[in-house]
């Protein structure tokens, strides 16, 4: 005969409780058990939040940054799609900590009235995440990558509509003026196309991804890893900090626009990344040939435009691999070089010298290339010994190993930013490039940047901020639960 046991409350309430428990989804277990969002909210947001008001908050700040971070890990696209998922899901409502869903209205103004505290959030995370990356892969955790996008905001003037009734009346008037092919149409709609958008000037015209837009601009910074290090929103608040960004009249060219654009944001954009994180010293810089400027390349590469670093000397990088503009060409007067830099051989043009790396271990201590000759082979000689020989039928020196010729990149920065174009080193680093798109298309897309039905330019910022604070979460839970696989993304991990 079986024994009956007398079944106390606690005992089924203990039941209960393992059986809800076992319940839940794993990744949402992870989330518990590795990340304490509260050691990433700086003080000065606690504060901040929890100021006296006349009355108590009914809504925890985790469970407003929890809301907002499960909206992005979920790809959710609208706040009115999270809040009624919030409501029809009690498991996700007590993760967050909400005893009742909040209103659309104080999501919004969560995101407008603390915009700075959720910034400082991000910069918080990345200072913690720098140690992370460099353990993933030290050269790419040294490298940053800028480039700009946009979000097209919710205006009348991205109707594409408007576009093409502008362009209609282009070429109808091209018809009555009887104008030849050399007028382009779409030079002239984008010229008479306002600079603006009327429903807020802060939505400027671009030429984002192959077409016209009224977008708001924005610049990321990552590492060669595609991790975000900085985001900077292009409004009036950055050009007041900013007074040196002169903005001129747009011409009849939206490439040209978008590259001068570009270049006169990047410093501005690398300061404030290097003034919020002064122990990152990256030492390469990769961008595109939009930054190919004598100036930026003094300012990159030369001096303490970054400030002073921990031993006293001034930061600057070491590398710069940006392609050359097409626009321009390199000149040198003491010698013909190609358009990659390299120094060609005096009788023939079209013959570069062959570059033998870096010699800065001279006694002069001056970074160094050294160039030479193209016919030059090693060669065994009489003595056993193997030395350089040019095979040249019409040599230009008496040298027996041809002319040779030393670069010094500091006096044509622009033809040699601290590495040699066009070599296997230049073409395997600047692949890592491509990273950088990848961000802001995992940004745009998988994290719902696009498409937001706002015109308010603090809750778009805001919404790239928890953009990049998902990210940098998905670096600290992939370390702690050893998966580098998902550190970029956790859709494995949900899966």
């Amino acid at each position: 005969m079986i024994a009956q046991k007398q079944i106390t409350l606690g005992e089924i309430y203990a039941d209960c409780q393992k059986i809800l428990e076992e319940d839940k989804p794993a990744f949402l277990s992870l989330l518990e058990e590795h990340i304490n969002l509260e050691s990433y909210i700086p003080q000065t947001f606690w504060k901040h939040f929890y100021k006296t008001i006349g009355r108590d908050r009914k809504y925890a700040l985790q469970g407003f940054m929890w809301a907002l971070l499960i909206q992005k890990i979920f790809s959710i696209p609208t706040d009115t799609l999270l809040l009624n998922i919030l409501v029809y899901s009690k498991l996700l409502r007590e993760f967050c900590g909400f005893t009742k869903v909040p209103d659309a209205s104080k999501i919004t103004r969560f995101k407008q009235d603390f915009i700075e505290e959720i910034q400082s959030v991000f910069e918080r995370l990345v200072d913690i995440t720098e140690p992370i990356c460099q353990e993933l892969d030290a050269v790419k955790a040294e490298m940053t990558i800028f480039d700009t996008s946009g979000y097209e905001a919710y205006v009348t003037e991205n109707n594409p509509k408007y576009f093409n009734r502008i362009l209609q009346q282009m070429e109808n008037w091209a018809k009555v003026k009887n104008l030849d092919k050399s007028f382009d149409p779409y030079k002239a709609a984008y010229s008479a196309m306002p600079s603006c958008a009327s429903k807020n000037p802060e939505i400027k015209q671009q030429y984002l991804n192959g077409h016209f837009c009224y977008a708001y601009k924005f610049g990321t910074v990552t590492n060669g890893l595609g991790i975000i290090r900085h985001i900077d929103f292009y409004n009036q608040d950055f050009f007041k900090r900013h007074p040196e960004i002169v903005i001129e009249k747009k011409s009849d060219s939206p490439d040209e626009d978008k590259s001068v654009g570009d270049s006169r944001l990047l410093m501005p954009t690398l300061k404030e990344f290097f003034v919020a994180h002064p122990l990152i010293a990256p030492k390469t810089f990769l961008g595109d040939s939009a930054f190919d400027a004598i100036q930026i390349y003094k300012d990159l590469l030369t001096g303490d435009t970054f400030g002073i670093d921990a031993l006293g000397e001034g930061k600057h990088f070491s590398k710069a691999y940006i392609p050359l503009n097409s626009r321009s060409k390199l000149e040198n007067a003491d010698y013909t070089i190609n358009e990659s830099g390299h120094p060609c051989c005096p009788h023939d043009s079209s013959l570069p010298m062959k570059p033998e790396g870096n010699t800065s271990h001279l006694r002069c201590k001056i970074p160094t290339f050294k160039f030479v000759c193209p016919k030059m082979k090693w060669l065994k000689c009489d003595d056993g010994k193997y030395r350089r020989r040019t095979l040249c039928e019409n040599p230009c020196t008496s040298s027996l190993c041809g002319r040779m010729v030393y670069i010094y990149p500091e006096k044509d920065l622009r033809a040699f930013p601290g590495v040699i174009r066009d070599t296997p080193q230049w073409n395997d680093t600047y692949k890592i490039r491509a990273t950088v798109e990848q961000t802001l298309n995992h940004f745009k897309n998988n994290l719902c940047i696009a498409d937001r039905k706002t015109h308010n330019d603090k809750t778009i910022f805001a919404d790239l901020l928890f953009a990049g604070i998902t990210q940098l979460i998905s670096v600290v839970l992939a370390d702690k639960i050893h998966r580098s696989d998902c550190f970029r993304s956790l859709k494995k991990l949900i899966a």
